[in-house]
């Protein structure tokens, strides 16, 4: 059986795609799906122009605002390969969801503005990505507008990020000036000439050899001669492109191009495709997992509640890690030990779901979830007993009350925050006493709560007040016997408990942690809670 799924599984590209907000990341993706063949025409971000929105925007928080505040997923076929793009939040308030879609991710793609560089905002979003040591391939965009020094670019990638830089191309101009990039391998030039088309941009390509006499009339004499400076510069003193440095997250190549106009998007394309793995052995408790000779597994990286608002569903993301998945076949949900079918797997296109029959190791699938599934969960073939490695959960970082404003709908108040904190996106804790009306949500950034209110009103029909709280740091009580009330100078934090009932302390500084452990000798905390 294992040779018949290899064809399948070799095929596969799953990929991540990161960048800061208004960087190109979304372009970027839609460009890759009109080359599939996926959508007819890109949607405008922003959604001003024509009342179009892009494609892996589904929300409605995110056509409002147009920025994507959750990751979604999107698959098609290219030049005999099948693809999976996981695209994730631009915003470093979203880099926990970003944080468990690269652990579903084979590489990722990090796109950089050519005007702003490596971002502050965004600096915590790229590590997350080097923290995997998944290859990490870099897309510098908007050449075609005024931008920084190329060098100064690749400078700041590996100052900032800690990663060595290949570039595969090279630019000529940029802005106004911008001529076409050079590629390294050919010694070709492709030439960059924006042009309409129907009312949106794309550029037209023509390529010249670097000796060619032509090339040096069409950008001129300054250009072409910085040109050659440059390319001698960097055959001298940036690194060669070593595969194995590639595979193992240490180097990443570089690539210039404006994904707004199409340019440089194809060839990027076809050398990631090149450069990338098909599925790998993943790691479980009981050692490695191959994803051809091993029978069907997966786990769950993510779960989204309502993205059918009329039916108020759920669905689980699963990357499938080894094997095939059949629908008409049992699996066994290892954490509660249940065998079952998977209800209505879907490939996912964004909000848009086509239910299929199967998939291969590689693939991202949505599942209907009961209410049964929580992130990092494993599924098996029946028989199987074994386990993915974790999903770590981030310490939140801010604190408010929730408080809903018609007492008439607690019901659907509760099962609303419940549903949206077993999403992973916030955290919520209950009074350590027995009040069991004040709810406390914990969320790693801000813009958390405002998603959380949207939700709320918009999909649970539940007005809410938000009420900040003066703390900033979470600690979990190791022994979890421990009786907080019989604790020492307390007064300064704030006593409350998980949904699975574990003693937790809020501190607004770590001046007030040190205090609580020096006066308390046997108490221990913790940062994080395995689950």
């Amino acid at each position: 059986m294992a040779e018949e799924y290899q064809k399948e599984i070799e095929k596969r590209r799953t990929f991540a795609i990161i960048s800061h907000p208004d960087a190109g990341k979304t372009t970027l993706t839609e460009k890759f799906l009109l080359y599939g063949g996926a959508i007819n025409t890109a949607g405008s971000v922003k959604g001003k122009a024509n009342s179009k929105y892009a494609v892996s925007d589904w929300m409605g928080i995110e056509k409002e605002r147009g920025i994507s505040v959750t990751s979604s997923v999107l698959q098609f076929n290219y030049d005999g390969y099948c693809i999976n793009i996981l695209d994730t939040p631009g915003h470093q308030d979203f880099s926990e969801d970003t944080y468990r879609t690269l652990m579903a991710a084979d590489s990722a793609v990090m796109v950089i503005d050519a005007s702003k560089g490596v971002e502050a905002q965004t600096i915590k979003l790229f590590k997350v990505c080097v923290m995997r040591h998944i290859p990490i391939f870099t897309f510098i965009n908007k050449m075609d507008l005024e931008a920084k020094d190329s060098f100064e670019l690749l400078d700041d990638i590996e100052t900032v990020l800690g990663i060595r830089t290949c570039p595969i191309n090279w630019p000529i101009g940029a802005g106004k000036r911008f001529k076409g990039v050079y590629d390294r391998e050919t010694k070709q030039v492709s030439m960059f000439q924006a042009v309409s088309v129907g009312g949106s941009k794309s550029a037209a390509e023509t390529a010249y050899d670097i000796n060619d006499s032509r090339l040096q009339e069409e950008i001129g004499e300054e250009l072409y001669q910085q040109l050659l400076d440059e390319v001698e510069l960097l055959d001298g003193a940036s690194d060669a492109l070593d595969q194995e440095l590639v595979d193992k997250g240490e180097l990443s190549p570089v690539f210039f191009g404006s994904a707004l106009t199409t340019f440089g998007i194809e060839t990027f394309l076809e050398h990631f495709l090149k450069m990338t793995l098909s599925p790998l052995p993943r790691l479980s408790n009981e050692g490695l997992i191959d994803p051809i000779t091993a029978p069907f597994s997966g786990f769950i990286f993510k779960i989204q509640a309502n993205m059918n608002k009329a039916h108020h569903d759920r669905i689980a993301f699963m990357r499938i890690c080894s094997g095939k998945f059949d629908a008409n076949k049992d699996v066994c949900h290892v954490q509660s030990g249940r065998k079952m079918k998977l209800s209505q797997p879907q490939q996912i296109m964004a909000q848009d779901r086509k239910v299929i029959d199967e998939a291969y190791a590689g693939d991202v699938i949505g599942i209907f979830d009961p209410g049964i599934f929580s992130i990092g969960d494993t599924l098996c073939a029946p028989g199987k007993k074994f386990e993915y490695e974790g999903i770590p959960t981030f310490a939140p970082e801010h604190f408010c009350r929730l408080v809903s404003l018609d007492s008439m709908k607690r019901k659907q108040f509760i099962k609303g925050v419940t549903q949206l904190a077993q999403e992973g996106a916030i955290q919520i804790f209950k009074d350590y006493s027995l009040d069991l009306s004040e709810i406390i949500v914990g969320v790693v950034g801000v813009l958390q709560f405002d998603v959380l209110k949207y939700r709320l009103e918009s999909e649970y029909n539940c007005e809410v007040r938000l009420e900040p709280l003066p703390y900033n740091y979470i600690r979990w009580v190791k022994d979890p016997a421990t009786d907080l009330n019989k604790l020492k100078r307390v007064s300064d934090c704030k006593k409350v408990k998980d949904m699975k009932d574990n003693p937790l302390l809020l501190f607004a500084n770590e001046w007030s942690i040190r205090i609580v452990l020096e006066n308390n000798e046997s108490l221990e905390l913790e940062e994080f809670r395995k689950n």
